[in-house]
């Protein structure tokens, strides 16, 4: 006796209540497939970003600490300014292999977006930028000519958007400003790629902020200096200090209650499955309550009976999480717009990642979810007296 093939025929008689079955399975599934994946796919992104900053360390001017990991990260934030004395003074610090200042600023551009408005981001830099970001790399032109030319260096993103290329000009209405673009990067997959870089007494001067810089960029020749670094530096009266480590902190606390509200979402979704499919199969063993009676008197033993409804529900389980698997890599991209939407802090890669072991682990799941859901029903129909089943079914 095909155990297997008498349960799928026997799903297939009740075809609309089988489907709707396995599609609250595939939901459900969908729904814990994509929040793990975007729990590995925004920890990963995350760090890369860190990576891809050049420095250990972020100086800026006291504030928020969720405006200075903006700043970081982004390049904007709460855009608090100190004097560049600050920089001078900290560049004397033999623990530094690599420093670099930057003022960031923001324009909105009522033209841009085809006239919906905008806003065009600013970076004021020195040369020693390119010694903390080696990984950077130009796609046409090349630096600033001096350190306070009337130039400008285009991220990717920023030329694209702004259909700029070497040689033309930028004008900043609000301020009454042209510049001529020398420089677009290659894409980086940063922030940065968003940004337009000008020399950063260019900068100082067309944004009105002389001596003002708004974070500078650290990197130690030795790592397990970091924590006595950041001590003294916590001295200083008019700065902060973040670190790597605060600002996934920082990110990973603002998303922590979100995340459980999320992961209670699942489970409730994972439970209203399981319940789904007991009722579905417990209905069937009732509507089969004179074919099980009959089967037993030819012969079926508890054992069949009870594997014949057992491998239902766990047909039920795998079919709804292959089709859950689906959904959650078809719609990944859909889930990933939404998130880069609402999240306080976005990073630039993938945000949603879905891999073969969690692919695994999902199915696996299904498998035991549709084993432990199939054991009250199959347990009902196994313990059924051949004669009372058909006796009663009329």
């Amino acid at each position: 006796m095909n155990l297997f093939a008498i349960s799928f025929k026997t799903l297939r008689r009740k075809k609309v209540r089988s489907v709707l079955t396995v599609g609250g399975v595939g939901i459900a599934v969908a729904v814990l497939v994509s929040l793990l994946g975007f729990d590995a796919g925004y920890q990963q992104a995350l760090g890369n970003d860190i990576d891809k900053m050049g420095y250990q360390v972020l100086v800026t001017a006291k504030g928020c600490p969720y405006e200075a990991a903006t700043l970081m990260l982004k390049g904007g934030g709460g855009l608090r300014y100190m004097e560049d004395a600050v920089y001078e003074k900290i560049i004397k610090d033999e623990r530094i292999d690599k420093i670099t200042p930057q003022l960031v600023s923001t324009v909105y551009d009522k033209e841009k977006g085809g006239g919906q408005g905008g806003i065009s981001m600013f970076m004021g830099v020195l040369d020693s930028y390119l010694e903390l970001k080696p990984w950077v790399r130009f796609k046409s032109g090349g630096w600033f000519s001096s350190g306070a030319a009337d130039e400008a260096i285009m991220g990717y993103e920023a030329a694209e958007i702004e259909q700029r290329s070497v040689g033309d000009e930028i004008f900043i209405a609000k301020l009454n400003k042209v510049l001529k673009v020398v420089g677009i990067l290659e894409r980086t997959g940063t922030q940065d790629d968003g940004v337009i870089f000008l020399p950063m007494k260019t900068a100082q001067k067309i944004f009105d902020l002389p001596g003002k810089i708004t974070g500078i960029g650290i990197k130690l020749k030795d790592f397990g200096q970091l924590s006595a670094f950041e001590e003294d530096l916590y001295n200083e009266p008019a700065i902060q200090v973040v670190s790597m480590a605060q600002v996934k902190g920082t990110i990973f606390n603002l998303m922590a209650s979100a995340k459980i509200l999320a992961n209670s979402i699942a489970t409730v979704a994972v439970i209203v499955a399981l319940v789904g499919v007991i009722n579905t199969i417990l209905m069937s063993v009732f509507e089969r309550t004179k074919e099980i009676g009959v089967m037993k008197a030819l012969g079926a033993s508890r054992s069949d009976v009870f594997r014949i409804i057992w491998i239902e529900t766990t047909l039920i389980c795998v079919l709804g999480g292959l089709l859950g698997e689906i959904l959650a890599i078809v719609g990944s991209g859909a889930v990933e717009y939404i998130l880069k939407r609402i999240l306080p802090y976005a990073p630039s890669g993938k945000l949603v990642l879905i891999s073969m072991p969690l692919l695994l682990i999902s199915l696996a799941g299904a498998v035991v979810t549709g084993l432990l859901a199939g054991i009250y029903p199959a347990f009902r129909a196994a313990s059924m007296h051949p004669v009372e089943a058909i006796r009663n079914s009329g």
